[in-house]
Parts: structure tokens; C-alpha cells; sequence
């Protein structure tokens, strides 16, 4: 094993980009160990199958008591001795507790550097094996993660500043992460989220036309203004339907919304789906529509992944000026953009799509070739792992050379500059 990913939960249906990036790094051959904090919480129904060990941790009380024996039997390394007692009266004391248990099991495995996904709980723990064991660590930051702060001892900054390397997911928020942290700005990389390629082609189906949006029932996603939309388009008279498929706190207000409109006959909330339910559902749909906001407190989508879906299955999409979707959807050729917080400008890209099916034809042949243009999962996967052999130290196995006859350059590189 070359490295370990270092999850939060894994995996997890609303994260599918970092099951296709954990998959499509081991068809490289670079062989990371698959770490889990917490048991997949996934509904059975949902839950993406993998055929590859994920190495959990306990339970916390179970790993807490455990470091605790150790302690107490002296049996535990002078660093991590002297950091519990102080640990467990602070706030997220369980990530000096997880690194303290996993921190041995990472050493006996030859493990010398961790890769984390999110500005969060994994990449905290990630910190702390690093200040225990000096096992190396980098992190992918993608949106409320990075924009906004947390409360923790171990703030954004630290994070930023102790870890090999940083990856964002756009040159958006690269740009803003090197604006915000000047003195790591050359430690800070875009690489995009990938996509795989075998999404099912566009094919509308039959009868009204089909509006699609998917995401958490959250404010960032625009739900709000996208049933404000619909009930706009209905007023003109034109026939559709507009399904929502997603879960989240918003579901209760959401209906009410769809209720007080009188819009339940062409609008629906789905809840959520299976990653196959929601390729079908894209695939069938004539437009897909995600408006994105900003929160009030600050955090906002930066690309998300299911625009990159909508786009690499060929269904014209229309999204907001937001973070990162320009470097997705380039205005009046893969697709349309209206400015955030503007139902009545969203109302009029969604007619103007539903009227013009020539638009709408060029729209899906563009937005798909920009998908696999940018977006290609081993092209995003090949970029990260080049970060990890020259940035990280991590040294691949033999396998991923034979794949990949420029890593090696990269790997030496290290050791000659």
C-alpha cells in the first residue's frame, strides 16, 4: 500500500465523486489503503458496493477505552501520552483519539503519508497523526469545508498550513484559498472532480417535457427558486414536469412551497435515489436545472458533481454564476447561466430551452464533449496521484509505474531538484 485515503464515512451516496476517485485510483494500481472513521450509514437500498477492504475504526467508546488502557499500561508513545489528557477536555477531543489508535496501525503498514477528502473530520485526524506520528498528510477542499470556519483547535488555517499540499476542485477556489493563505499559495492545486464515462445516453422520455434537479434539500441548492421557476413557466401555459430527487432539513418548507403554488401536479420532490435511479432519471430528462445560491453564512456549491453528470449523459443544462460552475457550463455554448437569486431570469432560460430544441440540441453535444474534455475520471485521478508521488513522498507500487511511464520522472524528481 502506497498511501491511505482517510474518510469520514466511506462510502457514502452524496459523496459519489470520492468513491469513483478511490475506484479509479486503484485501477491505476496505486494500491491506497481504504480508511473509514465511521461505518457507512448508507440505506441498503443506496449503498455503492466496492471491491476493495475498507479498514474501519471502532466504535468511539470502544477505541477511547482502549487508548485509555494503553495509557495507563504505559504502552503508548510519549507524544500521544502527553497529548490525551489536554485532548480530552477540548473540543473534537475524538480526532486525537483516532489518530492515536490509527496512527500504530498506519506505521506497521509502512504508511507514510494520508489523503483526505473534505476540510473536515478526516482531515483533523489527519492533522493530529501528523503531530503524533509524523505521518504526512494532504487534503482535497471543496466547498462549505474550505469557505467556511470552523470552532475546532484545529482551524482552517492549521490545516492549511501543515499539510503537503492542498487540492481544490476549482481554480475558483484555488484562487481564493491563495488569497486567503499567501504564504501557502504554492502548496495549493486545482484538480477537478472526475466522472466516469458510462452514463446512459440522452433520451428524453415521452410526454411532458421533463425538468430534473438533484441535491440535498438545503439552501445553496436553489430549490426555492426553482419552484418559483416552474410556477412562473406554468403561468405561460406550457406543459411540464419538474422532478427533485434529494433528501435534507428543507424537504417540510420545500413541499409548503409546492403546496401554497398549487404547482403538486408538475412538481415533485422524489427524495432520494440510488447513483442508478438518478443516471436514469438525467438521462430522461429534457433540461436539467440546478440554481445554485449562496448561504447566508458564507458557504455556497463550488462544482457540483451533478452537473458534470447531467452534462456527460448529453441533457442541456442551466445553473447560476456561481463558484466554480463558469469553469463548467460556458454561457450560450454548453449551457445557461443566470445570475443566483433570480427565479424570474431562471423562468426564461427554462422556456427559452423547452421552446428551442436546436439550442437544446447544441447545448447537449457541447456540454458533453466539455465533460469529457475536463472532467475525465482517469485524467483528474492521474493529476492527484502525481501530486502525491512528487509532493507527498508517497512511492507507488511497480504496477502503477507500468501504467504510467511518466510517474517515475515525477517520483525522482524529488530527489535531484
Amino acid at each position: 500500500m502506497s498511501f491511505a485515503y482517510l474518510f469520514e464515512r466511506f462510502p457514502s451516496f452524496v459523496q459519489t465523486f470520492v468513491y469513483r476517485e478511490a475506484c479509479e485510483m486503484l485501477r491505476q494500481q496505486m494500491a491506497p489503503m481504504l480508511v473509514s472513521i465511521r461505518h457507512s450509514d448508507d440505506p441498503e437500498n443506496l449503498a455503492e458496493q466496492l471491491d476493495a477492504d475498507i479498514f474501519h475504526l471502532p466504535e468511539t467508546d470502544e477505541m477511547r477505552a482502549e487508548i485509555d488502557r494503553l495509557r495507563e499500561a504505559g504502552k503508548l508513545t510519549g507524544a500521544v501520552h502527553r497529548a490525551i489528557p489536554k485532548a480530552r477536555l477540548e473540543n473534537d477531543s475524538n480526532r486525537v483519539f483516532e489518530a492515536a489508535w490509527l496512527g500504530p496501525e498506519l506505521q506497521r503498514k509502512g504508511i507514510k503519508h494520508v489523503h483526505a477528502h473534505f476540510g473536515g473530520m478526516a482531515a483533523r485526524t489527519a492533522w493530529w497523526l501528523r503531530e503524533l506520528f509524523g505521518i504526512g498528510y494532504s487534503f482535497t477542499g471543496h466547498a462549505n469545508d474550505i469557505f467556511c470556519e470552523n470552532d475546532f483547535p484545529v482551524s482552517n488555517a492549521s490545516l492549511v498550513r501543515d499539510a503537503k499540499f492542498v487540492v481544490t476542485e476549482t481554480d475558483f477556489a484555488r484562487q481564493w484559498m491563495q488569497k486567503k493563505y499567501p504564504r501557502a499559495e504554492k502548496k495549493i492545486f486545482r484538480v477537478y472532480n472526475g466522472i466516469d464515462r458510462d452514463f446512459p445516453p440522452h433520451a428524453p422520455v415521452a410526454g411532458e417535457p421533463r425538468i430534473l434537479s438533484v441535491g440535498r434539500y438545503v439552501e445553496k441548492k436553489g430549490f426555492t427558486d426553482l419552484i418559483e421557476a416552474c410556477r412562473r413557466v406554468k403561468e405561460t401555459g406550457r406543459a411540464f414536469e419538474c422532478l427533485i430527487v434529494g433528501e435534507g432539513p428543507l424537504q417540510q418548507d420545500l413541499q409548503a412551497q409546492i403546496d401554497r403554488a398549487a404547482l403538486g401536479d408538475c412538481v415533485r420532490l422524489l427524495g432520494p435515489r440510488s447513483q442508478t435511479e438518478v443516471r436514469e432519471l438525467i438521462a430522461g430528462a429534457r433540461l436539467f436545472v440546478l440554481p445554485c445560491v449562496p448561504e447566508a453564512g458564507g458557504g455556497s456549491d463550488n462544482l457540483p458533481t451533478v452537473i458534470m453528470e447531467a452534462m456527460m449523459c448529453g441533457v442541456p443544462v442551466i445553473s447560476t454564476r456561481l463558484a466554480g460552475i463558469p469553469e463548467m457550463i460556458q454561457h450560450g455554448e454548453s449551457g445557461l447561466l443566470v445570475a443566483p437569486r433570480t427565479p424570474s431570469a431562471l423562468a426564461i432560460a427554462i422556456e427559452q430551452l423547452l421552446r428551442d430544441a436546436v439550442l437544446a440540441a447544441k447545448f447537449s453535444q457541447r456540454g458533453r464533449g466539455a465533460a469529457i474534455a475536463n472532467f475525465a475520471i482517469e485524467n483528474t485521478t492521474r493529476s492527484l496521484k502525481h501530486l502525491l508521488v512528487r509532493l507527498g513522498g508517497v512511492a507507488p507500487p511497480a504496477k502503477a509505474f507500468a501504467l504510467d511511464p511518466k510517474l517515475p520522472r515525477g517520483f525522482f524528481d524529488r530527489f535531484f531538484k
